[in-house]
């Protein structure tokens, strides 16, 4: 019994590009008491593996979070299977504003402590009181109040290159260190204000807004769907678009457009720009926003260090990296002292 990729993604990557089928990019969440995750996991990988089933996807106690890839043949036997799972009946699909055959290359079903790292003790609260949704008709008419306060609930690298018009965004690495500095920042306005909530999916708002009803903030709300589904009903309703850019997405694309707005700069030269980029030193990685000039100019590289390195042999570039543990801990997104138009704390 198969319960792991038996693929490379170059391996994968290949046999997609021969097959010629139309891929469908989608994600969704839901929270729900699991009893057993393994088994869920387990479960979940031996269907969807038959189903050509490509991505990421985290099973924890309380719930599931999943981004993945699905030949567009199979969607309707993909859709029957989650049906035939009691709490993902019917669950929200947000599929993808912008196709790429190639999103995701391998199949990862992962058993995780929680399904988003909030450092939060879920028992100190009420998990199931949240706030109430918004689509994207009202969200506009809420971000238009000027008794509203709305919060960008992504990290700093998120919404440096989309976010929308006039939006807090807080300067975060992570989920967990926005929650505390979000209360902080707006403790006088806990009932006075609206609080409007937005993200890529509506995951993280959905555990913040029972979290900050919690802390007493009176009038909560977040967008249904995040950013993913409050595209897709502005092109189907004909609204008027507020989200500036582009919508930052966790897999090989990197980004969705929704406007045509750049509202970021290339961190080396300061000019317009929001394409990210990795840097090609396997031993940095950095994720960062390069324009084509500087990536010209530097190689694809974060610095004239990195571009050095990557001129050497493979051998010589794996011998620097022995006993170095590349990981997110060491080599923070988007910030580092080599890049001089991004702020590094």
């Amino acid at each position: 019994m198969q319960l792991y990729n038996k693929l490379s993604a170059k391996e994968r990557a290949a046999l997609i590009e021969e097959a010629g089928k139309d891929r469908m990019t989608i994600s969704f969440y839901q929270y729900a008491k699991i009893g057993n995750p393994q088994v869920l996991r387990d479960h979940l990988f031996l269907n969807w593996d038959q189903l050509e089933v490509l991505g990421r996807i985290y099973v924890a106690n309380e719930g599931i979070n999943a981004q993945l890839s699905v030949p567009a043949e199979n969607f309707n036997a993909f859709k029957t299977h989650l049906d035939s799972i009691s709490f993902l009946k019917d669950v929200r699909l947000n599929i993808a504003v912008e196709q790429d055959n190639k999103s995701f290359l391998k199949l990862k079903v992962k058993v995780r402590d929680k399904i988003v790292a909030d450092g939060l003790n879920d028992d100190s609260f009420d998990v199931t009181s949240i706030g109430t949704h918004l689509k994207a008709k009202d969200f506009n008419e809420m971000l238009a109040n000027p008794n509203t306060v709305c919060v960008d609930m992504r990290n700093h690298y998120e919404s440096e290159i989309g976010h929308f018009d006039g939006a807090i965004l807080p300067d975060v690495d992570t989920f967990r260190d926005s929650l505390d500095i979000i209360e902080e920042d707006l403790k006088e306005n806990k009932e006075d204000k609206n609080l409007l909530m937005y993200c890529t999916g509506g995951i993280r708002c959905e555990k913040a807004s029972a979290y900050y009803k919690h802390k007493g903030f009176k009038n909560v709300y977040q967008l249904e769907g995040g950013i993913i589904e409050y595209t897709r009903q502005v092109k189907d309703e004909g609204l008027e678009n507020k989200f500036l850019g582009k919508n930052f997405v966790f897999d090989h694309r990197r980004a969705e457009r929704i406007s045509e707005d750049v509202v970021a700069q290339c961190h080396q030269c300061g000019e317009p720009c929001d394409e990210h980029i990795n840097c090609e030193n396997a031993a940095c990685h950095l994720l960062f926003i390069q324009c084509k000039s500087c990536a010209e100019k530097m190689k694809n590289c974060c610095s004239e260090a990195c571009k050095d390195i990557i001129q050497l042999s493979f051998e010589e570039q794996k011998e620097l990296r022995k006993g170095k543990h590349n990981s997110n801990k060491i080599f923070k997104k988007g910030r580092s002292g080599v890049l001089k138009f991004k702020k590094i704390s």
